[in-house]
């Protein structure tokens, strides 16, 4: 076997929140890394790798052959969820995908709603979209981790359905659990970026007479007072 790909922080923070020894589908696996790694380090006992191009599923089998996994890593090319139920996940990864991305491929999926089915999502945005579907369609976010590569800030979730449908805020849903983990440093970090993202917008719906930029308004307030908080 050869030595794997050593993973960034932003998909290692996935580790902690995967049920040790269990089965675990990665949904747009692109090279499979993540995959190659959790088999390859003992931390669960097989893997799906999914994506819905050719390309990325060619390239992780490759990788999975050179990393000789073949017997516990298999690969399905699929969009979204579609045929995963048969691999029968004890978590599901999703990676690299916009939060609206992934509440469409969620809500293809109802077989998810089961106890016991981890959720493992990292929304490349509108992580306000995807913590506000998932609390209204009964999942409970169970803990959140903050990573950050260079300029750009990584929000990992870990839900899991509980049948209890719950309203959030939109103040809940722009940070979620996010402040309970996170160092003070990164959290002031992250805050200190959204407000700058808010203002650029807003910057630019000044220069049109038909945007409404009440809602950015509201959060970059709430997003002040936060920061205040966190110093």
């Amino acid at each position: 076997m050869t030595e794997h790909r050593l993973l960034d922080a932003r998909l290692c923070s996935a580790i902690p929140y995967l049920k040790k020894g269990g089965r675990v589908a990665d949904i747009g696996t692109d090279h499979a890394y993540l995959p190659i790694h959790l088999v390859a380090e003992g931390i669960v006992k097989e893997a799906l790798a999914c994506d819905i191009n050719e390309g990325p599923i060619e390239s992780a089998r490759a990788n999975i052959r050179e990393a000789g996994l073949e017997a516990q890593i298999s690969t399905l090319r699929t969009d979204g969820l579609c045929g995963v139920e048969a691999f029968a996940p004890d978590d599901i990864l999703i990676f690299g995908m916009g939060g609206e991305l992934i509440v469409r491929i969620l809500s293809d999926a109802p077989w998810i709603r089961r106890a016991g089915v981890g959720l493992v999502l990292q929304p490349m945005s509108r992580a306000s979209v995807l913590r506000k579907w998932l609390a209204e369609e009964g999942f409970s976010i169970l803990g959140e981790t903050l990573t950050r590569d260079g300029r750009k800030f990584y929000q990992t979730l870990h839900a899991e359905w509980r049948g209890v449908p719950t309203a959030l805020s939109e103040e809940e849903a722009l940070l979620g659990r996010l402040p309970e983990g996170a160092s003070p440093e990164l959290l002031r970090a992250f805050l200190a970026h959204e407000i700058a993202v808010r203002e650029r917008i807003l910057r630019g719906k000044s220069l049109s007479t038909a945007a409404d930029g009440e809602k950015e308004q509201r959060e970059l307030q709430f997003l002040r007072e936060r920061l205040e908080i966190a110093k």
